[in-house]
């Protein structure tokens, strides 16, 4: 019997040798279509990183990553830092929304405060009116509103009487002709005897040469005290509750130059000062 042929190596009884060979072929295909897809034109690269950093402005200083920040171009050890980056900023838009909110809050607190001001401005100015209309009203019915003015402001109610009548020229004491108006005015005065009430004595600018007052500082004073002690001995009213100062020439409230401007000036005041005065 004849024996079988002995087939060379890789024929047919050895069928793995061709697929083998096959993968080998398309591997070595695949590594050097890697190797040309990965060779990169250094000069093209260089233009298209110039184009980017003059029109974007996100390659600067030889950096190779876009944005050499905090973030990402000194590579992944910089995710690190993100954690605190997040923090960082909301940390600041907090501080801003907390400055914007406290600017907020104190321009309301500055016009809730406005607003009061002038709510308790008017309320004093409201009283003032009302007491001046009071005392107007007594002044007519004791027909002496023609001898006294009055004015008033949110401080107080003032009664004006001319220094022409209550005294006579350089001197402090009271004239006779002028004590029964005085009295009126103290009646009037007690009923407010709960208020505060000052007495001021003004002067021209006329300078005071008599032998008894050296200025017109010491005339003005000497007024506003004569009419102090009137009040004190002939009205109920607490001398507590009532004072006295001389002004001088200091506040005019006419024109000095003329005899008509002087004549006014030379004035005793009366301030009444009411509940909400001191608002």
């Amino acid at each position: 019997m004849a024996r079988k042929k002995k087939e060379p190596d890789g024929g047919p009884g050895q069928p793995w040798l061709n697929t083998f060979a096959d993968l080998m072929n398309l591997l070595l295909c695949f590594f050097v279509l890697l190797f040309a897809s990965s060779s990169v034109d250094e000069k093209k690269f260089d233009e298209i990183a110039a184009s980017f950093t003059s029109t974007f402005s996100i390659f600067q200083a030889g950096s190779t990553a876009i944005g050499d920040g905090i973030l990402i171009s000194n590579g992944v050890s910089q995710l690190n830092e993100l954690d605190k980056y997040i923090n960082s900023t909301g940390a600041m838009a907090e501080n801003d929304l907390d400055a914007d909110q406290f600017d907020s809050e104190q321009n309301e607190a500055e016009k809730e405060l406005s607003d009061s001001l002038e709510e308790i401005e008017k309320a004093k100015l409201e009283r003032s009116e009302q007491l001046a209309e009071q005392i107007e009203e007594a002044l007519s019915e004791n027909n002496i509103a023609d001898k006294v003015e009055i004015d008033f402001n949110s401080q107080y109610v003032q009664l004006s009487l001319k220094g022409a009548i209550l005294f006579n020229p350089g001197s402090a004491d009271i004239a006779d002709s002028i004590v029964p108006t005085l009295k009126k005015v103290g009646m009037i005065l007690e009923k407010y005897a709960r208020y505060e009430i000052e007495i001021e004595g003004h002067t021209d600018n006329v300078p005071e040469r008599s032998k008894r007052f050296a200025n017109n500082d010491e005339l003005s004073s000497a007024r506003a005290l004569s009419v102090f002690y009137f009040f004190k001995e002939n009205t109920n009213l607490d001398p507590a509750m009532m004072k006295h100062t001389g002004r001088g020439e200091y506040m005019p409230i006419a024109d000095n130059s003329t005899s008509e401007g002087r004549d006014r000036n030379r004035r005793v005041e009366i301030k009444i000062y009411h509940e909400l005065s001191n608002y």
